[in-house]
């Protein structure tokens, strides 16, 4: 016994067409022959777009499709690889922030929860991919945000063991980039950033046994009222896709996952920064 109904996803037209054409212009680059697929280039864009969106089990989308589950994957990994491929670089991005007239850009990590992984990690007895403060597996991405909390650019995946200062001086190119950048367009911070405070500006840490002078207050004020807006950033990003918040496949993976999803916002709100 079966069910069918019928279901919308929260998607212009024109995102489902730009999705889809840049499927079929891999398919050409492959040298695909016509009709070797089991899904056209449209059905392949909605079933990458049900599994970003509504977080849809691929055994789902295999059976609704009539394909085999590895297939599914395979179908999956190549509208994920297409969408990284037009992710925005840092250093455009930042340029890109600095013409729109900006004043800073904001840095924030977050941490992407996967099914348990059970890599070893440098400290004996603890997954390489366990968080501590989140309690949870995951990986962890440096999300860059305008000053309205729109998400600009998204770093690879680090093991979510890593403090944020440790995962953006494992980026090689994070801190030149914000360095080069800083004489107009600053970043902003939360204490997680204290060990780089040379380049990422960071509120005053209350010294131990010790008390905020007024001065210290009021910059810690105003500091935090405009760099908490840029938690937004990944608010949006894992409220509007539900594969974000849950990634059950190779944790290596989900750096490219969310430049996919960055690469489907910018174009569905028609806005980069």
């Amino acid at each position: 016994m079966s069910v069918t109904y019928t279901a919308t996803l929260p998607v212009r037209d024109e995102t489902m067409d730009f999705l889809a054409g840049l499927l079929t212009a891999e398919r050409a680059r492959r040298g695909t022959r016509q009709r070797t697929r089991s899904l056209s280039c449209h059905e392949q864009a909605v079933l990458v777009l049900r599994w970003f969106h509504d977080g849809t089990r691929m055994g789902q989308l295999a059976v609704d499709n009539a394909i085999s589950v590895s297939t599914g994957y395979d179908y999956l990994h190549e509208g994920v690889d297409v969408l990284a491929a037009r992710s925005p670089g840092l250093h455009g991005a930042l340029l890109a922030a600095k013409a729109a007239g900006y004043s800073h850009v904001a840095i924030d990590g977050t941490l992407i929860e996967t099914d348990r992984c059970r890599t070893p990690g440098p400290t004996p007895g603890v997954d390489l991919w366990w968080s501590g403060k989140h309690a949870q597996h995951g990986g962890n991405i440096q999300v860059i945000t305008a000053p309205d909390g729109w998400p600009i650019w998204t770093s690879d995946v680090r093991p979510g063991r890593e403090h944020d200062t440790t995962a953006v001086r494992a980026h090689a190119e994070i801190l030149p980039a914000l360095t080069t950048t800083a004489a107009d367009l600053r970043t902003l911070g939360d204490l997680g950033y204290e060990g780089e405070a040379g380049t990422i500006t960071v509120a005053f840490k209350k010294p131990k046994d010790g008390r905020f002078t007024l001065h210290q207050q009021q910059l810690n004020h105003a500091h935090n009222a405009v760099r908490a807006i840029a938690e937004r950033g990944n608010a949006l990003l894992k409220g509007t896709f539900k594969a974000l918040r849950n990634v059950s496949l190779c944790p290596w993976q989900i750096g490219r996952i969310v430049a996919a999803a960055l690469v489907l916002l910018h174009f569905d709100h028609a806005r980069t920064t």
